[in-house]
């Protein structure tokens, strides 16, 4: 494993937190569904509840990304230390306010507690997809092939060889 020299320029890619958006129309979505469910079943209380939850954990999403993002542009090394610094200082505040919410006051402290799961695993899955669906490199990608203006093949470098170069999703046979 390389490590980053000092003073090496680093790559021009920025930290990617574009899953923020689907995570926070997805999770105002489902919190203007659950709302008024939470309402009609468990009173006032119980929609504070789910849009208290969906606000905290879209906020609670939305600032570790740019935390960690800012880190990884600083080095790619601080962003674990940035997200479980970040992770540890969210825990405090949500416990924080959980625990200062009154046991029997506007709040329905139980159904925010089961909104903030249920939010967390929503933006859990959004993730997920949002990974799952994107071309991320991990490598620096290849640059695409050049081509001459006269539309005539480009002659290729000196020293490379004329053979057809194989494709690397195609495994090659060895018999």
């Amino acid at each position: 494993m390389s490590a980053v020299q000092p003073g090496a320029p680093r790559p021009s890619a920025p930290w990617d937190i574009s899953f923020l958006r689907p995570g926070v129309l997805v999770t105002a979505a489902a919190a203007a569904v659950a709302a008024p469910v939470a309402g009609v079943l468990g009173g006032w209380g119980s929609a504070a509840g789910v849009l208290a939850g969906a606000v905290t954990v879209a906020g609670f999403f939305c600032v570790s990304a740019v935390v960690i993002a800012r880190a990884g542009r600083i080095d790619d090394a601080l962003s674990l230390p940035a997200a479980l610094g970040t992770f540890l200082v969210k825990a405090l505040v949500l416990f924080g306010v959980l625990g200062a919410v009154p046991e029997d006051g506007w709040l329905d402290r139980l159904t925010l507690a089961w909104t903030v799961i249920a939010a967390t695993l929503l933006w859990g899955a959004v993730q997920a997809r949002w990974v799952w669906t994107r071309q991320m490199y991990y490598v620096p990608p290849p640059a695409p092939p050049a081509t001459a203006e006269d539309g005539a093949t480009p002659e290729p470098p000196e020293g490379a060889s004329e053979s057809p170069r194989p494709d690397p999703e195609k495994p090659a046979s060895h018999g």
